[in-house]
């Protein structure tokens, strides 16, 4: 009955042409109907067309076949619902549906359908509600099975009724789709009771809590129960909410670190406990929790371990962790910083007040009560400890913080700022540490490791704004190197000078080169006197010819030489004349250094001494015993100086003459001696000359030029300014100086400088407006 009805449906919808070779056959054996074939036959020999024409009247179901058609679907999904064997073919169910489908009875047999399932499903929850005491864990069996059943049911009965998928419901986008529509109903009549809903999520994160706390649960259950969340699109709100509430192994070493009053390890294990929670939680997304839950979860965790606890967590051991430089834990900091909102921001600021509070105590030791204040012996170490530590934050930032901008920047910006606070002295202490590195004896690296060395200090002379004061004491060092012989290497020397050259520009530089072109043109001209002169006795001589302009200022010293030192000078002043007429030579004996040959009683010696050093020693060839003012009427050295000398030939380790009485000072009336039994196991003993300290005389007398050639520059910047603007408003040619000039100024001196023009016919205030200068050509 339904394939006859099959069949006259179909034949209802369709109309054939066939096309055949010739008349009155058939080779597809269709038999020709009176009526209903039409051959068409205009022309011998051409194809012919064949027509089959619709029934006039559709043919209609035999009376109860709608009935007994739904009964028969009905019996078969019930029986698919209790699990038990369906009597129908599935073929012919699903044929009974396309039957009923193709007289439009797809509405009322989606409705039935939907009646059906929603019984039974209704059905289900009173199981669940029979049992309000239940295990928690046969409770969850309980919601999967049922699940599970369902999903397999609705399965099958989708499979029978797919043609009403495909037809009708696809054209009602309103209606849910068989499956969906299954998801429904399991939706609001099972997993929407408040009851069973809140058991079935408390039991879920009951069991993942426990998985948390390191036991074994069932994670095929758990991807089960929340894959049937997920499919039903009820779990995101409620699930995420619990997942993120902040349980016990989430609250204990949160409070461990808020508890914690001083930089102890409990921070680094909480570190390392929040990154263990959080790739056991990715963990769990991967495993039997949604994709789409990722976000949300572990956000949420994020917010609960790091979140919340920024600003403790690096109050309580960020400054441990650099101080001990934990390079590992700081790399795991910055990683976590940086899952949450405003982490890395809040870490740069803890970053910044780390650097700042070192650079205070080590470079603005003038505004502390700091220890290197009281001593300044201790500013020997700053330069060094600077380099260290330049050294340990850019190997944080470029190993730990993934060389992140911000980071580098601010680190910069703070170097620059405390640095230049202190005014002059970090200049001036680079200047000497280069000066301590490029010295001759120090043998603490090789020439590849000075060469890095050279461009650490660089890195920090970049920072300086007072780059004369580095260059004033920096000529003053040099000199004494190149002049002394006491340079390590030439090559090193000419690095650094390209460094600086580099740096700041070929006029910072200029002296500098002169200092070195200088010696290299004495040396040549020595080369030439000696082969023009045969010098008188056996005394040799060496002269280095210094240009005024390149070379540090020194105070000229006239004291008494002996007759050959003199004769000596004679010669060499009258060939240098002869070479260039117009010059002026001025002896520096301050500057003068000898080798003395001496016999003592272990035998002969050669004495590396400077020239008021030699003075002295060789007035022992004239007498045993001298007073102090004795030696300095024969001399003429100065008190201070000569005081000096004694001191290092009397008290020094290389004690060649004799004091008395003994002490490490020396005072009015002391007598001295030649001390013959004088021992050393080298042959050539060099004998320092004791410095003046630096930080009385000398260093006010090289800042002094500092500041003088400043007031040159600044007021060679004024004309410049003024000659090509003729006019200007007070605040603007300050402005405008500023922004030529190299070193910082204070506004006090500058308005000094501008009074002074004034007043010398430079520049004049307007007559009409007194905050405004005119150029005077």
């Amino acid at each position: 009955m339904a394939e006859e009805s099959s069949a006259s449906c179909s034949s209802n919808k369709m109309k054939t042409v066939f096309l055949a070779g010739g008349v009155g056959h058939h080779a597809n054996g269709l038999t020709k109907t009176a009526g209903s074939t039409t051959f068409s036959n205009s022309k011998p020999g051409a194809a012919k067309k064949l027509v089959i024409k619709n029934f006039k009247e559709k043919p209609k179901l035999p009376e109860n076949y709608t009935h007994e058609t739904w009964q028969k679907l009905k019996e078969a999904v019930e029986a698919i619902q209790n699990s038990i064997s369906i009597k129908y073919n599935l073929e012919e169910l699903y044929q009974a549906v396309e039957n009923l489908c193709s007289h439009k009875i797809s509405a009322k047999l989606y409705k039935q359908l939907q009646v059906v399932c929603e019984d039974h499903i209704k059905a289900q929850i009173d199981q669940f509600r029979e049992y309000p005491f239940l295990c928690v864990t046969l409770f969850l069996k309980k919601i999967d099975k049922c699940w599970q059943d369902h999903c397999r049911q609705m399965i099958m009965i989708r499979s029978i009724f797919l043609f009403l998928d495909r037809t009708y419901v696809l054209q009602n986008s309103m209606l849910p789709s068989v499956w969906d529509m299954g998801l429904e109903l399991f939706r609001f009549y099972i997993i929407s009771d408040m009851k069973v809903q809140s058991k079935t999520i408390d039991g879920i994160l009951l069991l993942i809590e426990k998985e948390r706390s390191g036991e074994t649960v069932d994670r095929s259950l758990l991807r089960s129960l929340l894959s049937m969340l997920s499919d039903l699109q009820v779990w995101l709100r409620p699930f995420t909410q619990g997942m993120g509430k902040p349980t016990q192994w989430i609250s204990c070493p949160i409070r461990s670190v808020n508890q914690s009053l001083a930089p102890t390890p409990a921070v680094p294990d909480y570190l390392h406990h929040v990154n263990k929670r959080l790739e056991e939680e990715a963990d769990r997304v991967i495993t039997y929790l949604d994709q789409s839950t990722q976000k949300p979860l572990i956000a949420t965790v994020e917010k609960q371990l790091l979140g919340e606890h920024l600003t403790a967590t690096l109050q309580k051991g960020l400054n441990h962790l650099l101080d001990e430089n934990r390079i590992q834990d700081l790399c795991l900091l910055y990683q976590l910083f940086s899952r949450v909102r405003g982490g890395v921001l809040v870490l740069l600021q803890h970053w910044i007040e780390y650097i700042k509070v070192f650079l205070k105590t080590s470079i603005v030791r003038i505004c502390t009560k700091h220890t290197m204040v009281i001593n300044p012996e201790k500013d020997k170490t700053m330069v060094q400890e600077l380099l260290d530590f330049k050294d340990k934050v850019d190997h944080i930032i470029h190993v730990c913080f993934m060389k992140n901008e911000k980071f580098v920047n601010a680190m910069k910006e703070a170097f620059e700022t405390f640095i230049n606070k202190r005014t002059n002295k970090p200049a001036e202490l680079i200047a000497k540490h280069v000066d301590w590195k490029l010295r001759a004896g120090n043998k603490e690296a090789t020439d590849e490791e000075l060469e890095k060395m050279l461009d650490k200090i660089m890195i920090i002379f970049r920072f300086i704004y007072g780059k004369d004061v580095f260059e004033a004491f920096y000529k003053k060092d040099l000199a004494k190197r190149l002049l002394v012989g006491k340079s390590a290497s030439v090559d090193a020397e000419k690095s650094m000078l390209s460094k600086l050259k580099h740096e700041c520009g070929a006029a910072f530089t200029s002296k500098l080169e002169g200092m070195f072109k200088d010696m290299e043109l004495s040396k040549d001209i020595m080369v030439q006197f000696k082969q023009c002169q045969n010098l008188p006795g056996n005394i040799e001589l060496t002269v280095n010819i210094l240009t005024m302009g390149y070379w540090p200022t020194y105070v000229p010293m006239e004291v008494h030489l002996l007759p050959e030192m003199v004769r000596l000078q004679e010669i060499f002043k009258t060939f240098y004349l002869g070479k260039h007429s117009g010059r002026k030579l001025q002896w520096q004996s301050t500057l003068g250094h000898c080798v003395l040959k001496a016999e003592f009683k272990e035998g002969k010696k050669e004495l590396q001494v400077s020239l008021f050093q030699t003075l002295v020693l060789l007035m022992f060839n004239e007498g045993e015993e001298f007073t102090l003012e004795e030696i300095k009427l024969a001399t003429g050295i100065e008190d201070g100086e000569l005081r000096r000398t004694l001191q290092s030939l009397a008290c020094g380790k290389a004690r060649v003459i004799h004091k008395v009485p003994k002490s490490k000072d020396v005072e009015d009336g002391d007598k001295f001696s030649c001390n013959d039994d004088f021992k050393h196991k080298l042959f050539r003993i060099k004998i320092n000359q004791i410095q003046m300290k630096e930080t009385v005389e000398e260093q006010a007398s090289t800042t002094e030029r500092v500041y003088q050639d400043r007031q040159y520059q600044i007021d060679a910047a004024i004309v410049r300014i003024m000659k090509m603007r003729k006019t200007l408003s007070h605040n603007l040619l300050v402005s405008e100086v500023y922004n030529q000039l190299k070193f910082p100024v204070k506004p006090a001196d500058l308005k000094k400088r501008i009074e002074s023009l004034i007043d010398r016919d430079y520049m004049e205030r307007d007559k009409e407006n007194p905050n405004q200068y005119n150029y005077v050509a």
